[in-house]
């Protein structure tokens, strides 16, 4: 059978004063005293007694009644409420809050602390950039991260100097309350302190009664030799801070690496193009390629085409989680000169009249590719 509403138990309106509820509680006490109705009416006249007193006692009570006034009966029952050592569907509840949380409004990353909502900080993102030897030896870098500090003129409270911070009257300093939702009882964050259980009547003017003030602070951080772009380093404990005392975020720093010069890189292996003369493609010859530890020798043998690829094993990036070194891949392109001299386009003419008689020989590409265009415009 549904409980009858307090304030039509005492004949007052919502918005009726202390003294008002006092006043009709009196005269209610007395009309239905037991010891002034006995006989047959006894029984009624007990049970309007207990009603008018159960509504007192929360009425009267400025934290029960602000409960009573949000959730109505939910608020104040504690067997509807599903309280500690309460009958019903509390342990039910609790057990399965992971599931029910999220459909009843719970809420991702919480936990319980001292009956209150727990939150973790939230993660915070610090781009890094740094050039390709930076990756591939490591480093030690400093950076400027946010930090969240306790206010210096509330002490951390977040409350006004010469004023103190007060327990919720609607959840009594616990963060949440329980709520009926048809056959179960479910606990949800206090709408009025938003968890925190306590309430900031005069907030501090600094922080506004945060009780934390933004600040910044000097990191040092370690990049590991090897490390790729797109890679994050965690930072534990350098996120945004927690509520009600729960556990700070981390701090991710995503590397992102500057373009290189010379080198393209992928995954340990080192890339780069490597220009060598029309005649030192011909002819062959030892050249020099860049690594990052250096210089290396490569023999290019006569006839060398462009396009031809030569691998330097080991000469590559050792990532942070490989064994051993990756491999340098030098990609040859044969340079064409340019602003030739009277005599050297005459040289390079009389080449030319003698490479076309030898056919095949001396060029085998071209004469392959001169035989498939008779074959393709004859066909």
């Amino acid at each position: 059978m549904a409980k009858k509403d307090y304030y039509d138990t005492l004949g007052v309106p919502k918005n009726a004063s202390d003294e008002d509820i006092k006043k009709a509680y009196r005269k209610l006490a007395m009309k239905h005293h037991p010891d002034r109705n006995q006989g047959d009416k006894s029984k009624v006249s007990e049970e309007k007694f207990k009603e008018a007193k159960e509504a007192y006692e929360i009425l009267s009570d400025d934290s029960k009644r602000a409960a009573y006034d949000q959730y109505g009966h939910a608020g104040v029952d504690p067997n509807m409420r599903g309280g500690p050592g309460a009958e019903g569907f509390g342990g039910f509840a609790e057990a399965f809050g992971d599931i029910f949380g999220d459909v009843f409004g719970g809420q991702r990353g919480a936990q319980q602390h001292g009956g209150r909502q727990v939150y973790r900080g939230g993660d915070l993102s610090y781009a890094m950039e740094i050039t390709l030897e930076e990756a591939a030896h490591g480093k030690e870098a400093q950076i400027r991260i946010p930090s969240w500090d306790d206010c210096k003129t509330c002490h951390g409270t977040g409350a006004k100097p010469g004023t103190k911070v007060v327990s919720c009257t609607t959840c009594h300093g616990h963060g949440v309350v329980q709520m009926r939702q048809g056959f179960f009882s479910v606990q949800q964050t206090c709408p009025q302190c938003k968890g925190t259980g306590k309430l900031i009547p005069e907030p501090c003017i600094a922080c506004h009664g945060v009780g934390k003030t933004k600040n910044n602070k000097t990191l040092e951080v370690k990049i590991p030799a090897g490390i790729d772009d797109g890679m994050r380093i965690r930072s534990t404990g350098n996120g945004e801070p927690g509520t009600n005392g729960g556990p700070p975020g981390d701090l991710y720093i995503e590397i992102r690496l500057k373009k290189h010069d010379i080198f393209e890189r992928d995954g340990d292996d080192l890339h780069c193009a490597v220009p060598i003369s029309f005649t030192t493609a011909a002819l062959g010859g030892e050249i020099e390629v860049p690594t990052l530890a250096g210089k290396a020798a490569i023999d290019i043998p006569e006839g060398t085409q462009a396009g031809k690829q030569f691998r330097l094993r080991g000469k590559g990036i050792k990532g942070v989680r490989s064994s051993y070194p990756g491999d340098l891949y030098c990609h040859i392109t044969v340079e064409t000169p340019v602003k030739l001299t009277e005599h050297q386009r005459k040289l390079l003419k009389e080449l030319d009249e003698s490479l076309k008689k030898g056919g095949a020989k001396h060029l085998p590409s071209e004469k392959g590719w001169t035989d498939k265009l008779k074959n393709f415009f004859t066909a």
